[in-house]
């Protein structure tokens, strides 16, 4: 019986296929950069004043500016520097009876005050976003959080449901299944015609789009050698970075809501024409006893990468039918070392999701140029991926995952005493490039440390931890912005820096097979006992063949 990993060698470990799949695959990932931090873009708050219906028609037929109009309605907050003015408050006036086109000044000191009555007026700045369509300001402020939360808790049953979907029915199926549910869900977010409905379709928005890219990500990494998954997984996630240059160039040019998130969406109907441009996963035709169609598939990547294929193909089959084991979610926190894993693992989910989401949704609050500031902080994500390709290798995985936590950490409490300007804005770059690496690292790290027969039970149920931190960050950042601007950094600061020092507590696993039981996990003394001795019979082999070499070469002459 010859396994997938096996032919593989004949195939081609990463061949001109595995490339042309994996190029295009990684186009999946640069609209998600949209759809998951659009709301920056989508969901802008402008400067806004409660709207007054005799000021407005003054304004109208007197010809006055609309600031000329705030200052009528809205009360003073701050006179020194630049003036600021309430935004959900507005003076208990009747201006029917006073406003003439003669008007110039009005003494309103001591006017009594109250809430906003009639709804608000913006200053639009060329955008106009979905706040500003449904009047989610004020007391409804956090009705836009909502916006971001339910694309999480999409995520959330997206990745359960169509996870499921790949295992029962496919990779590719699910794939291009996803991205007709994405095509449609998207366009119906841009066409709602009331908050409530915008939430549901967004709702059911990231229920395709997670899915779809995991199905994605499955797959590429299913149809390469060992020694290339790691860096096809981190390039697949660095296409995401790519996302989020062009996205602020899309804003800067699409200045409504509406029509940005068609733009978003339009590239999930091209992915579907991928049906007839990628194969289905080998490795999981042979886990449902599709045996020819994997050998078809597999001689398809073989001449495709100009390679000929030795007659073992013929005996094809699965290299895991012999498993029995079955995972459960006890496994996960039965002994104590699986209890650890579970729980550090999960909590760095939570706090990358969290920190992440966090400092890229703060930039729409900040004020200044959000484009520049957006592809300036986009930008410091790529040095991440080519920073962990350096060092997990040389230096390993625990110190790099602490250490860019604890960057990521410390750039949030350091930015909290800093004045805004460009100091400021590197040392949140900083921290940005941090959090994008604990990102990027927790996905292959959380791999390293469960067992195979519970490998992908365990990554599913610590990476719902990211959607749950996904949920809670808008509100985090939102709500506690309105209390103190720096108030969010503070939190973020604390939660990496935690993350850091949790993960200092995971055993290091450079140079370590992957667990096969959880024996293995709970005493990982035997596992580097036996990577040593598979490392010495591996020179043995090797020299036994040097020396039948060199001992026949005589005879051969």
């Amino acid at each position: 019986m010859t396994s997938f990993d096996d032919i593989l060698e004949e195939v081609g470990k990463f061949g001109r296929c595995q490339k042309r799949i994996f190029a295009l695959l990684c186009l999946v990932s640069v609209p998600w950069a949209g759809v998951y931090v659009g709301i920056v873009f989508q969901g802008f708050t402008p400067n806004h004043w409660c709207r007054d219906g005799a000021v407005e028609q003054w304004r109208q037929s007197c010809g006055r500016s609309p600031a000329e109009g705030r200052q009528m309605t809205a009360p003073l907050l701050n006179a020194s520097g630049e003036p600021q003015y309430s935004s959900c408050e507005q003076y208990d006036v009747d201006w029917n009876a006073t406003l003439t086109c003669d008007t110039t000044q009005v003494d309103l000191s001591g006017m009594p005050t109250k809430l906003c009555s009639s709804g608000w007026e913006y200053d639009y700045e060329g955008r106009r976003s979905f706040v500003t369509e449904f009047d989610l300001v004020c007391s409804d402020a956090w009705l836009m959080d909502m916006f971001q939360a339910m694309l999480n808790i999409g995520f959330l049953l997206g990745s359960i449901a169509i996870g499921y979907l790949a295992d029962r029915f496919g990779r590719k199926l699910s794939f291009v299944i996803s991205n007709v549910f994405n095509g449609l869900a998207g366009i119906l977010v841009a066409l709602t015609p009331n908050y409530v409905s915008m939430l549901i379709f967004r709702m059911l928005f990231g229920f395709g789009v997670k899915g779809g890219w995991m199905a994605g990500y499955v797959l590429i990494t299913e149809i390469v050698g060992v020694e290339s998954r790691r860096t096809v997984g981190i390039l697949y996630q660095m296409f995401f970075s790519v996302g989020l240059v062009v996205l602020p160039l899309l804003a800067y040019y699409i200045s409504d809501w509406r029509w940005l998130q068609v733009v978003i969406t339009i590239p999930y109907f091209l992915y579907i024409f991928y049906y007839w441009f990628i194969p289905e996963s080998p490795r999981w035709l042979l886990s449902q006893n599709k045996n020819s169609q994997a050998v078809t598939v597999t001689e398809a990547m073989a001449k495709e990468n100009k390679r000929t294929l030795s007659k073992n193909i013929e005996t094809l089959a699965d290299d895991n039918a012999a498993t029995s084991s079955t995972a459960s979610l006890m496994d996960l926190v039965r002994t104590p070392n699986m209890r650890k894993h579970t729980f550090i693992l999960s909590y760095n989910w939570f706090t990358s999701a969290v920190v992440y989401q966090g400092l890229i949704m703060r930039l729409g609050i900040m004020g200044g140029n959000v484009y520049i500031s957006f592809l300036i902080s986009a930008l410091m994500e790529f040095p991440a991926a080519f920073l962990i390709l350096f060092t997990i290798e040389r230096v390993g995985r625990r110190l790099p995952f602490a250490a860019a936590n604890a960057v990521a950490g410390a750039a949030c409490f350091i930015a909290v005493f800093l004045q805004d300007g460009w100091l400021k804005t590197a040392v949140t770059c900083v921290g940005r490039l941090g959090i994008t690496m604990t990102f990027e690292m927790v996905v292959f790290v959380n791999t390293e440390l469960y067992p195979t027969f519970v490998r992908n039970l365990g990554v599913s149920v610590c990476s719902t931890l990211c959607d749950v931190g996904g949920i809670v960050a808008p509100f985090l950042l939102y709500r506690l912005a309105v209390i103190w601007l720096e108030l969010p950094l503070i939190i973020f600061g604390f939660l990496a820096f935690l993350a850091g020092g949790l993960v200092l507590m995971l055993p290091e696993t450079r140079g370590v097979p992957l667990p096969d039981t959880i024996d293995d996990v709970e005493h990982p003394e035997k596992t580097k006992y036996k990577a040593t001795e598979q490392q010495l019979s591996s020179r043995l082999l090797h020299n036994t063949n040097s020396n039948i070499s060199t001992n026949q070469e005589p005879a051969s002459v």
